[in-house]
This record gives structure tokens, sequence and C-alpha cells, in this order.
């Protein structure tokens, strides 16, 4: 079986996730990139440069080689267009018009109002086009309308914080629209599930700790697998208003005063190492499961439910901008003597510049842990800090 794997930079999710399942599965691997160099100092299979943002390139790119049995991505970017070149193949893949509207926040809004899912009050801002605070119900957030990683992503009070926000938006962003939309108070949670087009099947979800407003940075995720009937019904129901039934699909939502309300939909397994940490959970093959559904099986029967354990993910970020003088190593998973498995991936190196951003790119590194519960973990968490402390210099 041939297996075309559309990506931007390399990503633990594809290197430690998406190319081990393959393998697995007896797939031969092309990589389409468009940066084939990066690609091939972590894989050692074929990389072939490609314009993988133009679905015309792709198709010809694939068409001119050998014969495929799946294209897939897991890159939040490029949903659109691997699931084009899917289709014009005949293979079974997500919608092209369901990657875009989850991609693009206007759509999403629009398409869930349209459905009678939810209505959010948001308005689309293109590059040239005035702001009519008048039109907005204060607090709001502003954010680019396919953005990621919390970039430029910021809780405004007022008329003129709102002005002032997109003012700096559109600056490091020319040419870019935004999404202003009101402010949804309230816990984050998020669901996580799994589709092949004829079943949608929910895996579980976590609980988001969000750091402080006026960002919305992720820094920590919590296990938390009993998800509300009432959550479900409308986060599925918004899938189906979107067309997003296939493959794996991450949700974020806000429990707010009116019931649960959607953030976003981010048509791809969840990032990072959550997607680890969910199949350690689950006890799965989980990124294989993803891959067998593109390459036209049905979900596997069911598995029972595990055992009740809690999982964490947490992000260790850089406060300040610096020098990395002090970065912990890799630890791979040993269990304690309390029963807790703990991983830590590091993200920067020692002697990396960081320029402190309030975002997700301000991520050092992430532990995730797995234990009877969440005491345990915590603990756990605690000691491996003390004990391998990230250290930025000014």
């Amino acid at each position: 079986m041939r297996l075309y794997i559309t990506a931007l930079k390399p990503t633990d999710s594809v290197t430690d996730g998406f190319l081990p399942a393959a393998r697995a599965l007896g797939c031969e691997v092309t990589v389409l990139t468009d940066r084939p160099a990066d690609h091939r100092r972590v894989h050692p299979g074929e990389v072939i440069a490609c314009d993988v943002r133009d679905p015309r390139a792709v198709i010809d790119t694939i068409a001119h080689h050998h014969r495929p049995d799946a294209i897939f991505s897991n890159s939040d970017h490029i949903q659109p267009e691997t699931a084009l070149a899917a289709a014009y193949f005949g293979l079974p893949g997500k919608d092209w018009r369901a990657c875009l509207a989850a991609k693009n926040k206007a759509l999403t809004r629009r398409r869930l109002a349209e459905a009678g899912v939810e209505r959010v009050r948001s308005v689309r801002l293109a590059p040239d086009d005035p702001i009519d605070s008048a039109a907005l119900p204060f607090p709001v957030v502003v954010k680019p309308r396919e953005g990621v990683a919390s970039e430029d992503v910021v809780l405004v009070e007022d008329a003129a914080g709102l002005a002032a926000a997109v003012r700096r938006t559109r600056a490091r962003r020319p040419g870019e629209a935004l999404v202003v939309e009101e402010y949804l108070d309230g816990p984050v949670r998020t669901l996580e599930t799994i589709g092949d087009g004829r079943e949608t099947r929910v895996l579980g979800g976590f609980a988001t700790t969000l750091g402080p407003r006026p960002h919305f940075v992720e820094e920590r995720l919590d296990w938390s697998p009993a998800v509300p009937y009432e959550h479900t019904r409308h986060v599925l129901s918004a899938l189906t208003a979107l067309g997003a039934g296939f493959g794996a699909c991450h949700t974020e939502y806000a429990l707010t005063a009116a019931g649960p309300r959607i953030i976003e939909v981010n048509y791809r397994v969840i990032g990072d190492h959550c997607d680890f940490l969910l199949a350690d959970l689950l006890g799965v093959p989980l990124f294989e499961q993803i891959l067998r559904v593109h390459l036209g099986e049905r979900l596997p029967q069911a598995h029972p439910a595990p055992p009740e354990r809690a999982g964490v993910a947490l992000s260790l970020l850089a406060e300040r901008s610096g020098t990395i003088s002090a970065a912990p190593p890799a630890i791979d998973p040993a269990a304690g003597s309390d029963g807790v498995k703990l991983w830590h991936r590091p993200l920067r190196a020692l002697g990396d510049r960081v320029e402190h951003s309030n975002t997700n790119r301000d991520y050092l590194g992430i532990v995730r842990a797995i234990g009877g519960d969440t005491a345990a973990v915590d603990a756990a968490i605690a000691a491996f800090r003390a004990a391998h402390p990230w250290t930025v210099t000014a």
C-alpha cells in the first residue's frame, strides 16, 4: 500500500506517531513537503519536494509518481488541499469543504448559525474593513481568521482596546482577515473524536487550563473521559453541521452560562503530545486507527472502557525573553514507586534564544504523566520540575 503524507515542518505527531504507525500497517510512505531537508533529517524514507499548499501541485506530483492508496495530513494548514487531492484520486478522505469551514473561523461561525446549532456574535474583518464597535458585545476576542497556537488571540474590554488590538495584529499580519467575536466565558473543554464517514466515535476529552487573560495560552490539559451527554450532543451536532466526520478531530468548547459553545474545530488529532497521552490512556493504537480509515477501513469494534486513570499534559513555558541556560533532557516513561509514568519532551535546546510571545510558541517542553489519581500525578510532575528546571537567562 502506498501512503502519501503531506506535511509542512516535521512534527512529533508525524515522526513519532503516524510514520511508525504506517510502517506497522505495511505501508510504503512518501512524504510530500515544502521543507524536504527538514524531513530528510528525521525520516529515512522517501521525501519529495512539493508545494503542499497548492492542491494542483500535490495532485500533479502524485500522478507522476506511484499510484496512491491513501493521502493523509495531520497539518492544520493543509487539510483542504490534502482532501482535494484524495478526492481527485477517488480515495477515502475528508470533505474539503468541511476542512475549509473548520479551519476558517468565520466560516465555522456562519455554518453553525445557519444550521441552528449555536449563535455566537462574530464579525469578520477583511484587511481594509473598518471596525463597527456598535455591532459587538464587549468584552470580545480578536483572533486571526485562520490562526493557530494562540498567536495574536487577545481579549479586549472596550472599543479603544479593540482598535489597538486590530491595529497591532494587522501590522504583524498584513493582508490577513481577522475575526472579532463575543468572549465565551467559562471553563474550556475538549472533545476528541474519530470517524470513518459512517460512524463518529467519542474517545473522551480534556479539561484545559489557560494562562491569565488577556491571552489564551494552553498551560495544562487533564484527562476527562466521562464527557457529559449535553456536551457530546452539542459538539457532535456542530461537527455534523460542518461535515467533519472522517478521521480524527479535536474540538475545543467553552462551558458558558448558556451551555457549551464551540471555540474552534481542529480537523486533525489533538497535538502538543496529548495525542500520545490519549493513545496511552485508551490503550489503543490510535495512530494506526486513524490511518486505517484513510485506507478505507471501518472503525474497529469499540474497546471496553480502560481503567480509570489520571492523565496530564503540562506545558513548561518561558516566562520572559532570553537564552536557555539550563535544559532538562528527554525522559522516557518509567513507572516510579508511586506507579506514575512520566515523559518529558524538550521543544527547545540549550543555547536557544526565546522571545516571549504570550502564545503556545513559549513552550520549552512538555511533560505528560499517567497515574492512578491526580494527586500522585501532580506530585510526580512537581518532583520532576524541581529536579530538572528549565532556565531562561535574560
